[in-house]
């Protein structure tokens, strides 16, 4: 019997309709569009502006999205994570109403959450279900509302994110395409310098909290731009050695969309072809737990069963990775 591994054998996405652009953000704070596209690489985001609605909109447009390209049906699906450090709320996964929402009834349904990191961990996460035989459809998605926790008078962290999410299926395969390796890694000594600080247990939300700000997102943003070059660099790199792979072997660098400088560091690391790095920062910004689904989808056409990818993230917590993974099917 062949080795069974687990292969992404669909992908959907959503973004919602409202486009910040950069020209809209200098009436909003001190910058202006030269200065956050050198900085960037960054043109636009999309905010989900409806009241109400959260990351639990986002993903379920994007797993209907994946649903109706691909004719999976919801009843069949085993497990539903939603990659996200941005749920709905506390308490009540996202992941759970999602699978309601789109007819996952006989899935379970769980949050994961890692910050920018959280679809890698996903992926691996999914990726040992299938591998364990136990299940047979799990469906990953990865969705932030980023608007919610952002202060659009701090230039450190406005201008950056947006709003999105992207969905794939991962299934058993015995064709030996799918997730071949990981390397995972975190440091919890670096959640000092990227975190929404009040709204969990430690801080809880008091109205002195809300009237200073505090329950914004912060980042300390030298610090973690290091960070995100060196680490993410450094296991792209290292999934390459531990697979005796070449970068003209490699296809595509599938690459965490917080900044175009950490992304053209880690393919120049690798020594990679800027044709063969996905990029849609201009159009998104950093999505955070969506940007790589969100690549999936984009490139999803350009995609050949066999192609080689090299996935790579960096998040706060410290949070980082890379896995190396074959595609699985032609579009």
């Amino acid at each position: 019997m062949s080795k069974i591994t687990a292969a992404i054998t669909a992908v959907g996405a959503y973004v919602p309709e409202h486009v910040l652009t950069n020209k809209m953000l200098e009436s909003m704070v001190e910058t202006n569009d030269e200065w956050i596209t050198s900085r960037t690489g960054i043109k636009e985001r999309r905010i989900l502006k409806e009241v109400g609605k959260g990351t639990s909109f986002l993903a379920i447009n994007a797993a209907q999205d994946l649903i109706d390209k691909s004719g999976v049906d919801p009843k069949e699906i085993d497990l539903v994570i939603v990659a996200t450090a941005t749920p709905d709320m506390k308490a009540a996964a996202t992941a759970s109403f999602t699978a309601t929402a789109i007819g996952a009834v006989n899935a379970f349904a769980y949050d994961l959450e890692a910050a920018c990191s959280s679809f890698l961990f996903g992926m691996s996460t999914a990726s040992s279900y299938i591998e364990s035989g136990r299940y047979k459809k799990i469906l990953l998605i990865g969705a932030d509302k980023n608007s919610s926790m952002i202060n659009y008078k701090d230039r450190a962290t406005c201008i950056i994110f947006g709003d999105g999410a992207g969905a794939v299926l991962f299934e058993p395969n015995e064709e030996g395409f799918g997730l071949h390796d990981e390397y995972l890694r975190s440091d919890g000594s670096g959640r000092d310098f990227l975190q929404a600080t009040y709204g969990g247990s430690s801080f809880p939300i008091t109205p002195e909290a809300v009237a200073e700000g505090k329950h914004f997102v912060f980042q300390d943003g030298k610090t973690v731009f290091k960070n995100a070059v060196s680490n993410m660099a450094d296991v792209a790199v290292k999934i390459l050695e531990r697979n005796n792979l070449t970068k003209d072997e490699i296809s595509w660098l599938v690459a965490h969309q917080a900044n175009k400088r950490i992304i053209d560091a880690t393919a120049n690391r690798i020594d990679l072809d800027s044709k063969k790095v996905m990029t849609n920062i201009e159009k998104y910004g950093n999505t955070t737990s969506a940007t790589l689904p969100l690549l999936l989808n984009d490139y999803e056409k350009q995609l050949k069963k066999g192609d080689k990818l090299v996935f790579a993230a960096f998040g706060g917590g410290f949070t980082w990775g890379s896995i190396y993974l074959t595609w699985a099917y032609n579009s």
